[in-house]
C-alpha cells in the first residue's frame, strides 16, 4: 500500500477525530473507543471527496501539520466542553449550599465525582444542545474549515490567547447565573433561621436549619430547572462564536 495515501487520509482523520474524541455531544469518556474511531473515520470518508489533502514531502512538516490539525479540532469541541463545564459548575455551587456534596457519585460523561444537581444541569444543557441542532452546526463547522483553514502549515494568532480566556469566561459566568438564584435564596435562609435563633434561643439552629435549607433549596432548584434551557441556548450561540475565533488563530 502506497505510504503517501495512508499519510494524507491521516491528516485528514486527525480533524474530525479529535473533535469526536473530546467532544461531550458524540459520546465523551463513557463512549467505547471503537465507537468513536468508527464515527471519526465515517466522517472521514465523507469529507475525502471534497477536502483537498497536500502531500507532505518531511517528518518535520508531516508533525506540524499534523498538530495543527489536532489544535483545530480541539478548538471546535471547545465550545460544548466550556457549556457543560460552566453547567457543572453551577451545579457544584448549588449542591454545596444544599449540603449534597457529600453525596456525590461518578459521572459517566467525565469519569469524576459529581453532585446529583452538576449532572442534572449537565444533562440538561447536553440535551438542549441537540435540541437546538447544536451537534448538526457543530459538523457544519467543522466541514466548512476545511474552506477557511485547509489542511497545512499555518502560524498560531495572537488571538488564541484571548479566545481561550472568553471560553473560560462563559464557564463561570453560565456557572455562576445558574447558581446565583440558589446562592440568594440560601442567604435569605440563613438570615432567617439567625433571626430565629436571636428571637427563640431555646431553638437549636443547627436542627432546624439544615431541614429548612434542604426543603427551601430543592424548591428553589426546581424553579431554577426549567429556566436552564433557554440560558443555555444563549451560550451555545456565544461559545461558538469564540470557539470559531480560538479556530481561526491556527490559520
Amino acid at each position: 500500500m502506497d505510504f503517501g495515501v495512508l499519510v494524507r487520509v491521516g491528516l485528514l482523520f486527525a480533524r474530525p477525530g479529535m473533535l469526536i474524541m473530546s467532544a461531550p455531544v458524540f459520546g465523551g469518556h463513557f463512549a467505547p473507543t471503537h465507537v468513536r474511531i468508527g464515527l471519526a473515520f465515517l466522517v472521514t470518508i465523507i469529507l475525502m471527496p471534497v477536502v483537498d489533502v497536500p502531500n507532505v514531502v518531511s517528518i518535520t512538516a508531516l508533525g506540524l501539520v499534523l498538530a495543527r490539525e489536532l489544535a483545530i479540532g480541539l478548538a471546535f469541541s471547545l465550545s460544548l466542553r466550556a457549556l457543560i463545564a460552566g453547567a457543572e459548575l453551577g451545579g457544584h455551587l448549588t449542591g454545596s449550599q444544599l449540603m449534597l456534596s457529600y453525596g456525590s457519585t461518578i459521572d459517566p460523561q467525565g469519569g469524576v465525582r459529581s453532585t446529583v444537581i452538576a449532572t442534572l444541569y449537565g444533562n440538561l444543557t447536553l440535551l438542549t444542545f441537540f435540541a437546538v441542532n447544536g451537534h448538526h452546526a457543530l459538523l457544519r463547522g467543522l466541514i466548512n474549515s476545511y474552506l477557511a483553514l485547509p489542511i497545512g502549515m499555518g502560524q498560531v494568532d495572537e488571538s488564541l490567547v484571548r479566545g481561550v480566556m472568553q471560553l473560560l469566561g462563559v464557564v463561570f459566568i453560565f456557572g455562576l447565573r445558574l447558581a446565583a438564584p440558589i446562592i440568594v435564596v440560601m442567604m435569605i435562609v440563613e438570615l432567617g433561621t439567625a433571626l430565629i435563633s436571636r428571637a427563640a434561643p431555646a431553638i437549636s439552629v443547627q436542627v432546624i436549619g439544615a431541614p429548612i435549607r434542604i426543603i427551601v433549596g430543592l424548591l428553589a432548584v426546581s424553579a431554577v430547572v426549567p429556566l436552564v434551557p433557554g440560558l443555555a441556548t444563549r451560550f451555545i450561540t456565544v461559545a461558538s462564536d469564540i470557539a470559531l475565533q480560538v479556530a481561526r488563530a491556527f490559520r
